[in-house]
């Protein structure tokens, strides 16, 4: 019967559910049709496999050929299914062994020579044949991606010819060695520090107290005072990635159309997006969707610099994927969910104008128009408000004492990230209201105290959890079993967007 099965994984946002390639040769006038809800570059595989096949030496069968992509109702996009289909084609027509087909999964876009050309997104593939325990063989470009999963039983081809000769048992296929030698640490370059920025102790201490707790945190100040120098310089204070969360990341950057580099494996991302960007280019989405910037930041920092010349429709758009670390897309072809754990910096001025003190240009009406570009609801996402002021009169020009530099302060905040990690699992800002019960440590005294403060101010449910947050980092970077009164205030002092707004509405 001259009928072949050959196994594909299609692309599903992070996921690669397993596609059957079934090819059927009948008698009757020659016809080539794909079934199975193929997409048009899906359809297109029909001429290159056909070109492939004749110019690689091989007999393209004069009969009806029907190729089923199946399961039915899986959508199927791009040109990661021309391999197994002509490889399906050969095995129907007993050019190579159907034996050689079981447990292997076969994945490439076929050039009309032959060759077997580079294909996007094959991260999760490589994932998922793993999981199954299976061979899988993909172009010979794409060896970065399966060097970083380290997966011993995947090879590569480079044409139609070396790989039928090693389905026939006449060759062999390179592979990668499964021993992960590059993730050994290496010689890094000179990474920006934070003795580097003059003065701004209180906005250095709060980037400490974020990078420890992994709390949002959003820097006020004119223009030049340096708040985008000091969120630049977060990166080097957090501890790099484990190879599970690193290989989460590199899945949404393959998705993405990203490489991550092996050196840069377990490094966390660092995106930043310009304010003219998208609600979908940010949240992620299209037609076919694909990640946004806040599932590339997964696992790292979204740094959202002059943040109030976003739109607000936009920013409304992060609400609720800071809440639950991941992002819903719906459109009618797919539901596809994609990870978005990610520590939000932001950095805006106060005022139009740069200045909300005496020598504004701008009113009070102006200022408050300006700074109502942020909602409500979005503001009560951060933990920590700083204000960045500008330098005292002499500091530039004074020689100044540097202050304690990056290897330092990241030492203290992989010690109170271990604390959190021991203790409870997670890092401070994941609590839930009934955890933080639980592990704040806090007298009912204090919890009382805080809630006058927090009626004073004016503020909601969510800031007096996420007070409570912020001092429990507090007290663990200091080292302290449990947070007092004391590190309340000092939470309570993070908070320059309420006392702006507060003075703002007494004028």
């Amino acid at each position: 019967m001259a009928i072949a099965c050959v196994t594909t994984r299609a692309s599903a946002g992070v996921e690669a559910p397993e596609v059957k390639v079934e090819v059927h040769l009948s008698n009757g006038l020659p016809a080539f049709n794909l079934v199975g809800l193929p997409e048009a570059s899906v359809k297109e595989a029909r001429e290159r496999v056909r070109s492939a096949l004749i110019n690689a030496g091989f007999e393209f069968p004069t009969r009806r050929i029907t190729v089923n992509l199946a399961p039915a109702d899986l959508p199927k996009q791009g040109g990661r299914y021309d391999l197994p289909i002509a490889i399906g084609i050969l095995a129907a027509s007993g050019q190579v062994p159907l034996q050689s087909l079981k447990e292997m999964e076969f994945i490439g876009e076929l050039a009309l020579s032959g060759h077997i050309r580079y294909c996007q997104g094959l991260l999760p593939a490589i994932l998922a044949a793993k999981r199954q325990g299976h061979g899988l063989i993909m172009p010979l470009d794409n060896r970065h991606d399966a060097e970083l999963v380290g997966y011993g039983a995947v090879r590569f081809a480079a044409h139609l010819q070396n790989l039928t000769a090693c389905l026939q048992g006449q060759a062999r296929l390179p592979g990668i060695s499964s021993r992960l030698e590059w993730l050994t640490p290496e010689p890094q370059a000179p990474q920006p520090c934070l003795s580097e920025v003059l003065g701004q102790y209180q906005a250095k201490q709060a980037l400490e107290i974020a990078a420890a707790g992994n709390h949002n945190l959003l820097m006020l100040g004119p223009p030049g005072t340096g708040k985008t120098m000091l969120a630049s310089r977060i990166m080097p204070l957090l501890p790099q990635l484990n190879y599970d969360e690193a290989l989460e990341v590199a899945a949404l950057h393959s998705v993405a159309g990203l490489d991550i580099k092996p050196e840069d494996f377990l490094r966390r991302p660092f995106r930043s997006p310009h304010h003219t960007s998208s609600a979908i280019s940010l949240v992620g989405g299209g037609s076919i969707p694909r990640p946004g910037e806040i599932s590339l930041a997964h696992r790292g920092v979204l740094f959202l610099d002059e943040i109030a010349e976003f739109p607000r429709k936009v920013l409304d758009c992060l609400r609720e994927p800071m809440e639950t670390g991941e992002v819903v897309i719906s459109r009618a072809a797919a539901k596809l969910t994609f990870a978005s754990r990610f520590q939000l910096i932001a950095a805006m001025n106060p005022s139009p104008c740069g200045d909300a003190d005496s020598q504004s240009r701008a009113t009070p009406e102006q200022i408050q128009r300006y700074l109502a570009r942020l909602s409500g609801p979005f503001l009560d996402r951060f933990d920590l408000t700083i204000e960045v002021p500008r330098l005292p009169q002499g500091t530039l020009t004074q020689t100044a004492q540097l202050g304690e530099n990056s290897q330092v302060i990241a030492a203290r905040v992989k010690r109170a990230r271990d604390i959190q990690l021991g203790r409870q699992g997670m890092l401070n800002a994941e609590l839930s209201g009934t955890q933080l019960k639980q592990f704040s440590g806090l007298s009912e005294a204090d919890l009382l105290f805080l809630e006058q403060s927090v009626v004073k101010l004016g503020l909601s449910v969510r800031s007096f959890h996420r007070l409570q947050r912020v001092a429990r980092t507090i007290a663990d970077l200091q080292q302290e079993p449990r947070a007092q009164r004391s590190h309340l205030a000092q939470a309570l002092g993070y908070r320059a967007m309420d006392r702006l707004l507060a003075r703002l509405a007494q004028q």
